[in-house]
């Protein structure tokens, strides 16, 4: 086989070396933001109309839409570390308008409510961006869209192929380098409305500074234990190392780590994914790659790369390697993985070989929850007054405002468009136990790789589990 783009043509491994020599480990967002503590720990014991666990993009959303919704409301939210210091202040900071992390997966799983899919997120993207006007987030968004790019002729093809839609464009080679100048792009497809991008640490802690001054009282470093309590009016105990807290609702936002509902508990499994961030671009650098338009930027192979500038023009260049550990392990010992930051760097210079002599700042890694839906699912407990959801499988920083709406609605007993949708009453298989997660997504990690180097075609494995309809479509 010839090997994919990133095999075909590559950098020496000095521009690579020199690239990383002294780039720190360590998440440049989180930096960038000075985040650290900023609320107290539990340290009595209270009762709460609402108590959401979780200080990360779904539980922040939560607390600020329930005290939207009743400006009376007692709402705690407790935060086993630090508000946004996991996945939620780590990411890439796409803001992206699908719920069902793209076209393909939602159309497949919920075709016959698909439409009504896409336009609740359309929706979702716009109250996002209204309410960074609206409430003064200090975040970096911009509303400048994704630009999909195709690196191998058969997904020039596909995009080719694609029936014309009204809010995507396409753009032969010519063009899309017009776009973004990279020899490896053969064509792309450019949707102006579908994402925005923002400074995902600040962003957590914006939503935090809103909150606090909306009545929500809001605890760090407190991890909960443990939840109990009859079903029916008897509140939830809620259990933290030093004071338990009760609640007549509870809201749970653990994104990757184990659920306090062991019934949800093989839902997911955490894998990590790297990143990596370049210093400033000077205006010459930028002007030889070009990217005017500032748009988010993501691959078609099934091992993409994603990539958006910052406001200082950083290029944060991250995904293809997605790791899973034995065990569901999550560790930040795990988040140094020299072979992943050097394939990484060698990929960039595949794609802007323009930029040798740039160097890298910093990297990073962080841990999604995936699903095997491929996108968030939801569940509850309690007679409904426990609500809980994840599996966002990495495209949540959108989602997990609606999600957000959804677990309101359900702890509030509310029915809703939301919470009639297949896609919210309906769960995903779970994982199996160990050894055999671990064997199961490893040789799925292996065909999705096989595929790539195959001009896209799935093989056995992979449309087996299409057939049981088990994700892993990107």
């Amino acid at each position: 086989m010839s090997g994919t783009v990133f095999e075909r043509q590559l950098p020496s491994q000095h521009v690579v070396r020199q690239a990383l020599r002294e780039s720190e480990l360590g998440c440049f967002w989180l930096a960038d933001s000075g985040a650290g503590t900023q609320f107290p720990a539990v340290t009595r014991t209270a009762h709460y109309d609402l108590v959401i666990v979780g200080g990360g993009y779904t539980g922040l959303w939560s607390a600020l839409l329930a005290v939207q919704r009743d400006p009376g409301i007692r709402v705690a939210l407790v935060e086993a570390a630090t508000i946004g210091s996991a996945a939620s202040g780590r990411n890439g900071g796409f803001v992206e308008a699908s719920l069902t992390h793209g076209e393909a997966n939602g159309r497949s799983r919920w075709p016959e409510e698909f439409d009504t899919l896409q336009r609740l997120g359309h929706e979702n993207l716009d109250a996002i961006e209204k309410a960074v006007l609206e409430l003064g987030l200090d975040c970096d968004f911009e509303r400048n869209g994704v630009l999909n790019v195709a690196v191998e002729d058969y997904q020039a093809a596909e995009l080719r192929s694609r029936p014309e839609h009204a809010d995507s464009t396409f753009l032969d080679q010519n063009a899309v380098r017009e776009q973004v100048n990279s020899p490896t792009y053969l064509a792309g497809l450019y949707s102006p409305r579908e994402a925005a991008t923002v400074h995902p640490a600040k962003l957590a802690a914006e939503l935090a500074r809103v909150c606090a001054r909306s009545g929500v009282e809001i605890f760090e470093n407190t991890p909960v234990t443990g939840l109990t309590g009859a079903r029916g009016q008897a509140p939830i105990c809620v259990a933290t190392e030093v004071a338990p807290l009760y609640a007549d609702r509870v809201i749970l936002a653990t994104n990757a780590f184990p659920s306090l509902l062991k019934r949800y508990r093989y839902h997911t499994v955490p894998v990590y994914d790297y990143v990596l961030m370049t210093e400033p671009l000077s205006d010459a650098q930028l002007d030889s790659i070009g990217w005017r338009g500032r748009q988010g930027i993501a691959d078609m192979a099934n091992q993409f790369h994603y990539y958006r500038l910052s406001a200082d023009n950083r290029i944060l260049w991250g995904g293809y390697d997605a790791v899973y550990h034995f065990g569901r392990r999550i560790d930040p010992r795990l988040e140094d993985r020299p072979e992943t930051y050097t394939r990484l760097a060698s990929h960039f210079f595949t794609t802007f070989p323009q930029l040798e002599g740039l160097k890298f700042s910093h990297r990073w890694a962080g841990v999604i929850d995936t699903s095997t839906q491929f996108c968030a699912f939801f569940g509850g407990a309690n007679r409904g007054r426990i609500a809980y959801a994840a599996g966002f499988t990495g495209l949540g920083v959108a989602a997990t405002r609606f999600a957000a709406n959804v677990l309101l609605d359900k702890v509030q007993g509310q029915r809703t468009e939301r919470t009639e949708l297949s896609m919210v009453t309906s769960k995903p298989l779970p994982f199996p136990p160990e050894p055999l997660a671990w064997l199961g997504v490893t040789a799925t990690r292996w065909a999705l790789d096989r595929a790539d180097h195959r001009d896209g075609k799935r093989n056995l494995l992979l449309r087996a589990l299409d057939a049981a309809g088990l994700g892993f479509d990107s």
